[in-house]
């Protein structure tokens, strides 16, 4: 039977993905409090699984159960052009799984259980009785939790030795979550045509492309200025004032993507979610300094 090559896989597993997941780890890792020094090994162990290895678990699996409408949308990727040959698409998907699962056994149970859910949702989203991403609403939803804010409580969790992060962090993964769904709308722009022949839900098939934006605007927007007014209540002025800046710097972008949503979702992805992701870590940093 032949074999995908070296390229091929490392496509199908989507390197450029790794980021959200792992800063939002990074972040938990922050929100924490625990002194870095001493567990750096156990910062980088969890920085693979949440990228390297969660993450990519989540996109093998999505290009699988997926490789039908992506024959009409992007025809180019590994599996619908033919350079992921037979069924390997799902044969990396269940390994990096399974691997994926051994590896958070040894970062505690909260860590673990953090993982397992993550990965539970990641085949929920894509594979088939459920497919949650036939409908944008729940899709969403299960990919913002997984990629914010259960990376959060992973790192969170990795400086806690394994045990459950304080209230105020979880409350912020959960906001900042969120807030995520927005941004996995913003995805949703370029497959409109794609995901209409298919019966695939995206919010842009169901509310049309103007609402959709605006919908995903309102949800990268609201969590942020809820996170802003706990952050001012907490004590942390300045660092409330610097998440509500980082959010209005956001508008004109956002302003122009409902203009033309399906031509500027990519500047929005671009440029205002590294300043929403970047709102989190000051926010997770702020945190460090509330007892």
């Amino acid at each position: 039977m032949a074999k995908p090559s070296l390229a091929a896989v490392t496509e199908l597993l989507k390197p450029i993905t790794w980021f959200p997941p792992m800063w939002a780890l990074a972040c938990g890792v922050v929100s924490s409090g625990q002194d870095f020094s001493g567990n750096a090994a156990l910062i980088v162990a969890g920085l693979v699984l949440s990228g390297p290895l969660v993450c990519a678990s989540s996109q093998a699996v999505n290009d699988w159960f997926d490789r039908h409408v992506d024959a009409i949308n992007e025809p180019w990727r590994p599996i619908p052009s033919g350079r992921m040959p037979g069924q390997w698409g799902l044969y990396i998907a269940v390994i990096w799984t399974v691997i994926s699962l051994l590896w958070a056994a040894n970062l505690g149970t909260w860590g673990f259980g953090a993982c397992a859910m993550g990965l539970a949702l990641a085949w929920a989203y894509s594979a088939p009785p459920l497919r949650l991403k036939k409908n944008g609403w729940w899709g969403n939803a299960a990919c913002a939790l997984s990629y914010e804010g259960l990376a959060w409580i992973t790192g969170a969790a990795l400086m806690l030795g394994g045990g459950l992060p304080a209230e105020k962090s979880l409350l912020l993964a959960l906001l900042y979550s969120i807030g995520a769904h927005g941004i996995m709308t913003l995805n949703d722009f370029k497959s409109v045509q794609g995901d209409t022949q298919m019966g695939i839900r995206s919010l842009p098939v169901q509310l049309g492309v103007v609402k959709a934006a605006q919908t995903a605007c309102a949800f990268m927007l609201v969590p942020q200025w809820v996170v802003a007014g706990l952050l001012w209540q907490w004590g942390t002025p300045m660092m409330a004032l610097a998440v509500l800046a980082l959010s209005f710097a956001q508008l004109p972008l956002m302003r122009n993507f409902v203009k033309a949503p399906c031509d500027k979702a990519l500047s929005v992805s671009a440029f205002a979610v590294p300043m929403y992701v970047s709102g989190m870590m000051v926010s997770a940093w702020a945190l460090r300094g509330i007892s």
